[in-house]
């Protein structure tokens, strides 16, 4: 059998030649355990030293998140707790404040990780003999050149905290950002997604965000307006809305969202073809254009069962009640009713042709 062509030249080589090699190979060898063996507790040490703070940030990491999270559920439970009282339900919205809290649970957490991890990183870096002066610098020129590139991010982060921290809206609520306007879908720490009435979904930086008004916080004021006849009795009047605001009040869902009576405010205007009726009522937050239509379907219903006119849009005048105009028929003054005016002569016919022989009559 061949010896490999790698093997060949060993064949060749001389007996001192491979006692060299041989003791080369030994003092290598020899000097890799004297290394291993000088330096073995060492790296044992830096092992050990690197694992246990691994070990330690992960725990610590892991009870800080477990600590916030029982925190958060603490929280949604006493809201919870004060909302089933007779008068929590006024006072408190436990969904509202379970999602505030989350979100900030949320934001605490990833600090908290990101805190913890960080440091852990360093030692790390420290326990291996890296110089972290150079880092550190760079790191500091760095974010110092991010923050003057990225200062709306930066600007957008700080107010989708302070947002969340404040409680100035949060998911489901209906708000006017400014920008833009609708139901809140998702807020971030930068971007906050609203839907609009048509169904489209904005989506606005927090801070580009100067001042927002939420519909949904509180309370909210129904209002209606109706228009009737300046002859209907105004004791009529309130006496059928009165009944429908009773009825409204004792049905179900209208009952949860009405949080007020409904009440007749008086004349709103009053003019010589029509006289408009306010009616309002407090009801729930984000429920008052419900209780608008619903309100104007009774109150439509009950006034046409009860004979009270409605006026809408400009005054009407019935057809039996207008008066005859007697300058209905008379046309409009004309240039050529009068035979001597310039227009009238011009008009004229030109009389024919008279043949030569023949007797003209004159006038």
């Amino acid at each position: 059998m061949p010896w490999p062509a790698a093997l060949l030249p060993l064949a060749t080589d001389t007996p001192d030649d491979a006692s060299t090699t041989l003791k080369e190979t030994h003092q290598s060898v020899t000097e890799a355990a004297s290394f291993i063996e000088a330096n073995w507790a060492g790296w044992l040490y830096l092992g050990l030293r690197i694992l246990l703070i691994i070990v330690i940030a992960a725990a610590l990491r892991s009870v800080v998140r477990k600590s916030l999270t029982k925190l958060i559920t603490r929280m949604n439970r006493g809201a919870e707790a004060i909302e089933g009282m007779a008068l929590g339900g006024l006072l408190v919205n436990a969904e509202r404040r379970r999602q505030r809290s989350e979100a900030i649970g949320s934001v605490l957490r990833s600090v908290a990780s990101f805190l913890i991890l960080g440091t852990a990183g360093l030692m790390v870096l420290g326990a291996l003999d890296i110089n972290l002066g150079p880092l550190l610098a760079s790191a500091g020129v760095a974010g110092v050149a991010i923050g003057f590139g990225a200062r709306n991010l930066v600007t957008d982060f700080l107010s989708g905290v302070f947002m969340i921290l404040e409680d100035q809206y949060g998911v489901g609520d209906k708000i006017d950002a400014g920008v833009a306007s609708g139901e809140v879908v998702e807020v971030g720490l930068r971007v906050t997604k609203l839907r609009g009435d048509n169904g489209e979904i904005w989506y606005v930086r927090n801070g580009e965000i100067k001042r927002i008004g939420n519909l949904s916080q509180g309370w909210a004021t129904a209002g209606v307006a109706v228009q009737v006849k300046p002859s209907e009795s105004l004791a009529r009047i309130r006496e059928v809305v009165q009944e429908v605001a009773d009825s409204l009040a004792k049905e179900t869902p209208w009952d949860e969202r009405l949080w007020g009576p409904v009440e007749v405010l008086g004349l709103d205007e009053v003019l010589l073809a029509s006289m408009t009726v306010k009616v309002s009522a407090k009801t729930m937050p984000g429920q008052q254009f419900a209780v608008e239509r619903e309100l104007r379907w009774r109150i439509k219903e009950a006034f046409d069962a009860a004979g009270i006119g409605i006026i809408g849009g400009l005054p009407a005048v019935d057809e039996e009640e207008a008066p005859a105009d007697p300058s209905a028929a008379v046309a409009a003054p004309s240039a050529l009713a009068n035979p001597a005016s310039p227009q009238s002569l011009a008009t004229a016919p030109i009389p024919p042709p008279v043949a030569s022989g023949s007797p003209r009559i004159t006038k």
